[in-house]
């Protein structure tokens, strides 16, 4: 390898520098300039080769090359004079002409790799395929559109035999006999069809360069052709979505004759194709006037006709529109639908509106009962909720007041003036929910009618989404975008809604885990918990349970009627002993039992007016094997160790640290599992 001294690191240095960079045989052992700014001594720096500020100090080395690029060519004497003569020098005259050259190869190589980039350009943007081969019926070449219809890519088949890109390629022909083929039919190997012509290719000499073949996919338009003259393909066509449609659907020609009737019309009526297909169109009428008929004689549309069809008398509404085709009465088109489906709808509408309360926030702050630090800390959070736009998320067993705690955030936010409206997502079907939530746009004889939406009738007010964690995924993923756009698509609706709705959620599931189990989506859960508070059960503030009672008996004395001033002892000890798996909506039925059952002239609640509870709480044990159903292995497990987790975590004095240690865990794990059975 011959060890090469470049003095001069200016433009001619530095294109130098870079040819014999590429060059295998050459190395250049340094670099010499009196300016250490200079281009070609940056670029020596950056690739660890030396740099020197005089040429002098490498005359004793093992040299082979000495190439002078300063443009002083009084230098080369000098050179001469000092360098052994085995060492070749290389004046200045000679390295311009070398700069020249190279200089002038990089413009042509420039514009070459320009002239390529422009004529790939105009290939690649060619509504034709193109291919390409040589005269050894090499593929050079094919574009991006060949690439489509071909369905390859050009890398996969450069330089191979045009028999493995395309079997039934004539090009090889085309070679042979240097003739062209001009507009001609082919079906490629994957089956579609083109129009191809195919060229030799002969250079300026008469010498045979190649061939190219430029082709057309023309399969969509011999399709469309062939569609268009085949009337029993369209018919195959028009039956097959007819058939897989769940809307019941007849079809009957000019005559009244039936056509076309789908499986849903026979689930409706009973009859079958035999029974219908070419008989008059009377044919399903239990009760009533042919629609078809009644069609076919105005030519207009009838809409919303009660009937009763088929064998079974089936009550139904009839929809029946005419088929006009050029100006001629070609038959019409019927769709019936069960009016006992529309009356389930019906019915689940009314019971939605009895789950769905409409109400103005009846309780704040104030009604909410307990001077534990649980609820204490839960109160503090939901006012501090209160005051920001944030989606607030209330976790807590059921019957902690998580409906209290959302009457109260609105009643302490800014938009108390308007609407609070509360929602059991686990009470409505999937389909009854979406309606309700985000509106519908639904046909009311031959009308568009607007249905409005629960976001909307609570537009600048709050909506209390109780049971979230039951919400299906679909509507789950409308929520989200709700959440994040601040608008709503209503159920039939194409354009989007805006609505400025506070949202204040509820569960008392382990949302967690339900993100695991890929029943609650990840990015919901993250934006719906900005603001979770834990409400915390009666066992967690057992010193709370007197003050709920007396409350709770006061409420219901004006209810009932009573003067009940207070409890006993003994009652209050064996309602202390138990475990409240109802939490306080339990309690306030048990007090309200024993308020019904009390004399009149009685003033305090007994052991005697108490309904049967169990006496004592249960323990870690009992809580999991209760009579009746069985819990699963895991609910069973998770129940065990978030109580083994809170004895242990109380001995500690709620020191982490020392739980960790206590449980031989890591104190992260320990973070995870407070977090998860919301002990904190």
């Amino acid at each position: 390898m011959k060890q090469i001294l470049i003095v001069g690191a200016g433009k001619g240095g530095t294109a130098l520098f870079r040819l014999f960079q590429e060059t295998k045989r050459m190395k250049i052992c340094a670099i010499v300039d009196k300016d250490q700014d200079a281009p070609a001594m940056k670029l020596a720096k950056e690739m660890n080769i030396h740099t020197s500020t005089e040429w002098k100090d490498w005359v004793h080395h093992d040299i082979d090359i000495v190439v002078n690029v300063t443009g002083e060519e009084a230098l080369f004497e000098k050179m001469l004079a000092l360098f052994p003569r085995k060492t070749i020098i290389i004046p200045g005259s000679v390295a311009n002409i070398i700069y020249e050259l190279i200089h002038e190869k990089t413009v042509l190589t420039d514009e070459v790799k320009v002239q390529a980039s422009r004529l790939e350009l105009i290939l690649n943007h060619m509504n034709d395929g193109m291919i390409v081969v040589n005269k050894n019926e090499q593929v050079q070449l094919f574009n991006r559109r060949a690439e489509q219809i071909l369905g390859k890519k050009e890398r996969d088949y450069k330089g191979k035999h045009i028999r493995e890109l395309l079997k039934t390629s004539r090009l090889p022909h085309v070679l042979r006999s240097q003739r062209k083929e001009l507009n001609q039919k082919t079906i490629l190997d994957n089956g579609k069809k083109v129009i191809a012509s195919r060229i030799p290719i002969i250079n300026k000499s008469g010498d045979l360069v190649g061939a190219f073949a430029v082709f057309k996919d023309i399969t969509e338009v011999v399709q469309l052709a062939e569609e268009n003259t085949d009337l029993n393909e369209i018919k195959t066509m028009l039956e097959a979505i007819i058939k897989s449609s769940d809307e019941a659907i007849s079809v009957v020609d000019e005559h009244g004759k039936g056509l076309i009737i789908n499986p849903a019309y026979t689930r409706i009526t009973g009859l079958t194709e035999e029974e219908v297909i070419g008989k008059p169109a009377t044919v399903d009428i239990s009760e009533g006037d042919s629609v078809h008929m009644k069609v076919l004689k105005t030519r207009r549309a009838v809409r919303g006709v009660h009937m009763k069809v088929g064998p079974a008398r089936k009550d139904v509404i009839v929809n029946v529109a005419p088929i006009i085709v050029q100006g001629k009465m070609k038959g019409s088109v019927g769709v019936l639908h069960d009016v006992s489906e529309l009356q389930y709808v019906t019915k689940e509408l009314k019971r939605a509106r009895q789950i769905i309360r409409n109400l103005e926030a009846r309780y704040t702050f104030d009604d909410i009962i307990g001077h534990s630090p649980e609820m204490k800390l839960a109160l503090e959070q939901a006012k501090v909720g209160a005051k920001t736009p944030a989606v607030v998320l209330l976790r807590g067993e059921k019957g902690t007041g998580k409906e209290l705690f959302a009457h109260a955030i609105h009643h302490e936010s800014d938009r108390k003036f308007n609407k609070f409206i509360r929602v059991n997502c686990a009470a409505l079907s999937e389909p009854v929910l979406e309606k309700e939530l985000f509106g519908s746009i639904e046909e009311d004889v031959g009308q568009l009618t607007k249905k409005e939406g629960l976001f909307e009738q609570a537009n600048n007010g709050s909506i209390f989404l109780d049971e979230i964690g039951e919400l299906s995924l679909s509507i789950q993923e409308k929520l989200l975008d709700m959440l994040k756009e601040n608008q709503i698509t209503p159920v039939g609706a194409s354009a989007p809604v805006p609505v400025d709705v506070r949202v204040i959620a509820g569960t008392n599931i382990n949302l967690e885990k339900a993100v695991m189990n890929k029943k609650f989506r990840e990015d919901l859960y993250y934006q719906i918990n900005k603001l979770p508070i834990s409400i915390p059960s009666l066992t967690e503030r057992e010193e709370d349970i007197p003050v709920l009672i007396e409350h709770i008996i006061y409420q219901l004395n004006e209810e009932y009627g009573k003067n009940v001033q207070g409890i006993s002892d003994e009652a209050l000890e064996k309602l202390m002993a138990y475990h409240w798996p109802g939490n306080v909506r339990e309690m306030a039925n048990v007090i309200s039992h024993a308020m019904i059952f009390i004399g009149n002239m009685e003033e305090q609640i007994e052991v005697s007016h108490l309904p049967e509870l169990q006496s004592k709480k249960m323990t870690a044990n009992e809580d999991i094997v209760q009579a009746g159903e069985p819990l699963k292995l895991q609910e069973a497990l998770d129940r065990y160790e978030k109580r083994y987790l809170q004895e242990v975590y109380l001995q500690c004095n709620k020191n982490k640290t020392k739980t960790a240690k206590a449980l031989q865990i890591s104190v992260r794990n320990l973070y995870y599992k407070l977090e998860k059975y919301q002990i904190e």
